[in-house]
């Protein structure tokens, strides 16, 4: 996984190839094109949310992408055939293409694996109809759709806190697959609570450290300003 969100990034350089990356964060940055991803053959998670990205463009060389974030950008018009064919998760909210006459409808049509679109579940196509049959695959299938996440899919958008983002994540992606019948499915999401958890503990943690250490330095220059004895 990469993380680069909020570093006020403004183009996606070229890159040696990163065969092992699975995720990469780049949302809240000022990128204006999607670009040299081929870096990343095997990426199947990407978040571009909150850029001033203006096309959709340059994912085709991305065959095993399964989510795709790129809403609260300035896409104004979409071509859905240049949206991998693989993605089951896609976002574009926020984004006036979505106000296209016929939007859902070509986008769904253009996707056959699509799951959910702009945090709505997405009826009547392969993905769901298998799932809805209890079959799943194999395990290996969910963990190419669920890559290695540490934070939810649609991440920072507006008021919306990390928790209210990870139900509203975990809501939809129950509403098409059942956790008896995946579950590893039911294991991610049992774990991903727990690291949630562990991660504010470990924050209240470090905040408490630093409070300790900062109260130690206020004592060290009270005492070398009353000068000995006088502590």
């Amino acid at each position: 996984t990469i993380r680069l969100d909020r570093e006020n990034i403004s183009s996606i350089g070229k890159l040696r190839r990163l065969g092992d990356i699975h995720s990469l964060y780049l949302q809240r940055n000022q990128i204006e094109k999607i670009e040299n991803l081929d870096s990343f053959p095997n990426l199947r998670f990407l978040c571009l949310a909150g850029n001033l990205i203006q096309r959709v463009e340059n994912l085709q060389a991305l065959p095993h992408l399964s989510a795709l974030d790129l809403s609260h950008n300035q896409i104004r018009l979409l071509d859905p055939e240049e949206l991998p064919r693989s993605l089951r998760i896609l976002d574009l909210t926020g984004n006036e293409c979505t106000r296209q006459d016929g939007y859902r409808d070509l986008v769904v049509a253009a996707l056959p694996h699509l799951l959910q679109l702009d945090s709505q579940p997405v009826h009547g196509n392969t993905a769901e109809e298998e799932a809805a049959g209890g079959s799943c695959s194999s395990e290996e299938e969910d963990e190419e759709l669920l890559p290695e996440l540490r934070i939810p899919f649609s991440v920072d958008k507006g008021a919306r806190t990390g928790r209210d983002a990870w139900h509203s994540w975990a809501q939809g992606w129950q509403c098409h697959v059942s956790c008896n019948s995946c579950p590893s499915v039911a294991d991610f999401l049992v774990d991903q609570h727990r690291e949630l958890a562990g991660r504010a503990q470990r924050r209240r943690r470090k905040a408490l450290e630093e409070h300790r250490a900062r109260l130690e330095e206020l004592w060290e220059r009270r005492a070398l300003l009353l000068g000995p004895g006088r502590a």
